[in-house]
């Protein structure tokens, strides 16, 4: 049908525009239907269909004689199609808004070209370099338009976007969607390496001081007439739909803070211009009104962006009282006073002007730190979360899981800070009575939830529950706590007072005794054994918990104490100090300490000096578990106690044997080594095996970068350990006189027992002692005749090899032994490479190959920086690489034995060769041939594959045999780089696979 016939059917029709049977691109190309079309209510399609279709039409691509594709042809047909895009764009007053959520990238890409090239912007020119003040309005507005969509784009492209739900596969839509991303990544693309000169175009757009216009429709039809008679109109200040400066500069303003905003993920310092952008945004909507034609500012993102900038850059002339709560909560959180961050939220139960949303992201952002390790956070997400279940409670709103977790195991302190905040979070003055009910009910909800009547007397008693919990509440809650309570006495009256609880001997007692268990204050604790005994003496009050343990010399000497209350109150102050000093809660270990001590002075010179020693002991531990971690050495006054604790000689004084063993181990981890082998009294060398062994240890150390000939000391401990392993054995003659060996025992005549020696060995930390001793154990392990597989250590040699009478040693003992001591060094530095070679070994003496290969790798990769640097000889030393090409082997990974074979000082073309013939590989195979640096190797390998028929697998390695790098006339210099680029990437790609 033509065109003709198409208006004529439009004009007798009773429906206005009804197209014909024909697509209704063909129908609306007539500019007159199209304006028809536009001015429906509910045109169909709605305007952006019809520049997707107008557009998809005009850049259809064309084929010439050859069937060959070619651009679209620049014709009047496909002209008028891109005109009436614009039209249709113009109709819509080009607002980004409409077209970004409705047009595609590329397509509206497309379509803001055409108006750049409609509106005489020359192609090829940079809009950085161009006047804006002295372009035509129209042509200044498009370059504007084309820059504001470049970075709201980018800007939009930053966010997360929900995948849709794949249909059904249809292979011509999924090549369409392919061809559709990918051309928006290229766009996309561009659109960022311009970014920059976008924004210095907006930048200076903001200096324009005069009013802009846009083409209308009419503007477009005037161009289509004849451009060059009405060029002079289009570019006159009448021309087109006016734009005022206070509206273009609003919406550039928004779209550059949005634009520096995102940059500030990368860049903080740019979120000051971000800010500045906003708030410009904000000032310029107050001077146009928010009913704006041409400017539309989505205002309740504007404020979260406004209030973001605010928390990020708070501006310089705010002081701490002005910043709004968000910044003051932003502020505290990155400098780490969270302790500000609690007070914040005790006020704001008050006020109500923090989003319940906000508060729980803060918590979930504390749990997320705590949960990474940081211990300390623990509390502080308690109290945060107290302050935002007391919120939710004011608010009617039901308790979080959450708290219920935090507490699950309530202590008197978490009780006293939730009824302060509970205190401090309603006003019973002003506060309404469904607020002081939802108050009411929480207290009563907890005191219901508790097991521990001490805990609800502590809430019950509190002045805030006296206000609000009403009389027959008071009574119900009495009821059911008496009901739960099996140390009340139910048969007498019900009580007329909350408080008036039955007074009997046993309850009063048990709740003492309650107290007496969870308290480490010790003036509580004395305070309460003084009522205990108060109310009855035949008890023993020391007995009340299990838990309360003494070593035996100490028990023994306290229990013999005459008076009763001071017998219980030494005896409980000790035993809560020692549980404390082992869970390292070493503040109140001191406190409870420091009372014993004051109390036992007073009466027991030898207790006095036993908590003398107990409190040097939780010294040192306190320095090792603090500062000493650091490398912190610890302060002289400590280094002299311990000194005068080891030269003590006072022998009715009871000691523990780990107060010897930690002060020694003490010594010798901080490297007193001239204090043990020179300033020890000999009388403490006889009476104390420790110190004997540290002042082995320590002279060995000492004397081991001297000659062999003078390693005297080494010899001395090594005898002194060969004893300790040794074992006896028992004989018993029978009745035909025979003798037969029933038994085998530690031996007696070591200066301590294997146990004692593994237990102090565990003490120490300082890595030279600690590769000493290893040594030591490797070379007793080694000296067996039946070992097959030598472990190696550093400085082994200084070690006799050979023992007299082998029989005597517990070989087993030393295996368990060495295998210990690795693991504990290990724990001590994982980033030992002589302790991981050892471990490595050890794996590789009891056949676990897979395991010997991830540590000798860990070994090679401490030491190099991951491979990127050469791993030194003397770590991947001729027996490493052959280990390692053994556990290869018999894990059949066969291409990588070949290669290893590569590593050695001179490769081991048999092995190599052979390894490469087994076709049973559990490995990559072809895939590591990249990794073979040597030519002779890779000829084989062509020569093999050739034999065998594998053409693909030939190919593969005569593509590595012709690497130029690998070309035998290359310098010396070129042909190791090749080599060491190699094993880099090789052994970089076995770590990952034994990692």
């Amino acid at each position: 049908m033509s065109a003709e016939a198409a208006d004529r059917e439009a004009a007798t029709s009773s429906r206005p525009c009804t197209p014909p049977q024909t697509s209704w691109f063909e129908f609306l190309l007539q500019e007159s239907l199209l304006e028809k079309h536009l001015r429906k209510p509910c045109p169909d399609p709605a305007p952006v269909q019809l520049i997707v279709q107008f557009l998809e039409q005009a850049s259809k691509p064309s084929f010439n004689e050859q069937n060959q594709v070619q651009p679209p042809p620049d014709n009047k047909r496909n002209r008028v199609l891109k005109l009436l895009a614009l039209k249709v764009a113009a109709h819509l007053k080009w607002d980004l808004d409409i077209l970004e959520k409705s047009l595609s990238v590329p397509v509206l890409n497309m379509l803001l070209n055409e108006l750049l090239c409609i509106s005489k912007v020359p192609p090829g020119t940079k809009h950085v370099d161009m006047d804006l003040a002295t372009l035509p309005p129209t042509t200044a507005m498009a370059i504007l338009l084309y820059n504001r969509w470049a970075i709201r784009t980018i800007v939009q492209s930053s966010f997360p976007v929900k995948q849709a739900k794949p249909g059904p596969p249809q292979l011509s839509v999924m090549n369409q969607m392919q061809q559709e991303k990918e051309l928006t990544e290229n766009i996309l693309k561009v659109l960022k390496e311009q970014a920059s000169d976008s924004i210095l175009v907006l930048e200076a757009a903001l200096k324009l001081n005069k009013d802009l216009y846009v083409h209308t429709m009419r503007t477009l039809d005037l161009l289509a007439v004849e451009p060059g008679m009405v060029n002079g109109e289009t570019e006159s200040s009448t021309a087109g739909l006016k734009i005022k400066t206070e509206e273009m500069q609003c919406q550039v303003c928004y779209d550059l803070g949005a634009a520096y905003f995102q940059q500030g993920s990368t860049n903080p310092a740019v979120y000051e211009n971000a800010r500045e952008k906003f708030f410009r945004t904000k000032e310029l909507i107050a001077e146009i009104g928010s009913l704006s034609l041409h400017c539309t500012i989505d205002e309740k993102r504007l404020a979260g962006y406004c209030q973001a900038c605010d928390v990020l850059v708070p501006s310089s002339d705010s002081t701490a009282q002005q910043l709004t709560p968000y910044s003051q909560v932003h502020v505290c959180l990155r400098s780490g006073n969270y302790q500000e961050v609690i007070k914040i939220f005790v006020e704001d139960n008050l006020t109500f002007s923090l989003p319940v949303q906000f508060r729980q992201s803060v918590l979930r952002e504390l749990f997320q730190k705590a949960q990474q390790g940081n211990e300390a956070l623990d509390e502080i997400c308690f109290k945060v979360c107290a302050c935002n279940t007391v919120r939710d409670v004011l608010e009617g709103r039901t308790i979080s899981v959450q708290f219920n977790q935090l507490f699950l195991r309530p202590n008197k302190e978490k009780i006293d800070f939730l009824l302060e905040v509970c205190s401090r979070s309603i006003n019973l003055e002003k506060a309404s009575d469904p607020l002081k009910g939802n108050m009411a009910a929480f207290l009563k909800n907890v005191c219901l939830g508790l097991e521990d009547l001490q805990y609800v007397f502590m809430i019950s008693s509190h002045e805030l529950s006296i206000t609000l919990l009403k009389d027959e509440e008071r009574q119900l809650l009495v009821d059911q706590m008496r009901k739960r309570s099996p140390r009340v006495n139910l048969c007498i009256k019900p009580v007329t007072s909350f408080y008036d609880i039955p007074a009997s001997a046993s309850v009063n007692i048990g709740q003492l005794e309650h107290q007496l268990i969870l308290s480490v204050d010790p003036w509580r604790i004395r305070q309460i054994l003084i009522e205990l005994h108060g109310m009855t003496s035949e008890r023993e009050f020391w007995t009340v918990s299990n838990k309360w343990e003494l070593p035996l010399v100490y028990s023994s000497v306290i229990l013999g104490i005459k008076d009763n209350l001071t017998r219980d109150l030494v005896y409980i102050l000790m035993a809560k100090g020692l549980h404390c000093s082992t869970v390292k809660d070493f503040s109140h270990a001191k406190q409870l300490f420091a009372a014993c001590l004051e109390l036992v002075t007073e009466f027991s010179p030898k207790l006095r000096q036993v908590m003398l020693n107990e409190m040097l002991l939780l010294d040192i531990y306190t320095h090792e578990a603090g500062t000493g971690q650091s490398g912190e050495r610890p302060p002289s006054d400590l280094i002299s106690r311990v000194r005068g604790y080891l030269e003590m000689r006072l022998p009715d004084i009871p000691f523990r044997q780990v107060i010897s063993e930690e002060c020694v181990a003490f010594m010798l981890n901080w490297r007193e080594n001239e204090y043990l082998t020179l300033q020890v009294p000999a009388f403490l060398l006889q009476s104390n095996p420790f110190v004997k062994l540290g002042q082995l240890l320590a002279a060995t150390c000492k004397e081991l970068p001297g000659p062999k000939e003078s390693r005297r000391t080494a010899k001395d401990l090594w005898e002194v350990v060969v004893q300790i392993c040794s074992v006896s054995s028992q004989h018993k003659r029978g009745n035909d006189g025979r003798v037969s060996l029933i038994k085998q025992r530690e031996s007696t005549l070591g200066i301590m027992y294997r146990s004692e020696l593994l237990s102090f060995l565990k003490r120490l930390r300082e890595p030279l002692v600690l590769t000493i001793i290893l040594s030591l154990f490797v070379k007793l392990h080694n000296v067996r005749e039946d070992i097959v597989n030598d472990i190696t250590a550093e400085h082994i040699s200084i070690w006799p090899s050979s023992i007299p009478n082998l029989q005597s040693v517990d070989f087993e003992a030393v295996a368990i032994t060495v295998k210990e001591l690795v693991r504990y060094a290990l724990s001590i530095n994982p980033n030992n490479h002589s302790w991981l070679i050892i471990q490595a070994d050890i794996y590789f003496a009891t056949n676990q190959y897979s395991a010997a290969l991830h540590y000798y790798l860990q070994a090679g990769a401490v030491c190099s920086d991951f491979f990127n640097k050469a791993v030194p000889p003397d770590v991947y030393t001729d027996q490493v690489i052959k280990r390692m090409i053994k556990c290869c082997s018999l894990l059949n990974c066969h291409t990588q034995v070949a290669i290893l074979c590569q590593f050695l000082r001179e490769i081991d073309y048999k092995t190599a060769f052979k390894s490469l013939q087994e076709q049973n590989s559990h490995d990559a195979m072809d895939s590591y041939y990249d990794y073979i640096w040597d030519v002779t190797i890779l000829e084989y390998l062509t020569y093999l594959h050739h034999k065998r028929g594998e053409t693909d697998k030939r190919q593969i390695a005569i593509k590595a045999i012709g690497q130029t790098e690998l070309n035998a006339s290359n310098p010396e210099e070129v042909l190791q780089l090749a080599a060491q680029r190699r094993k880099k990437k090789f052994l970089q790609a076995m770590a990952k696979l034994y990692f």
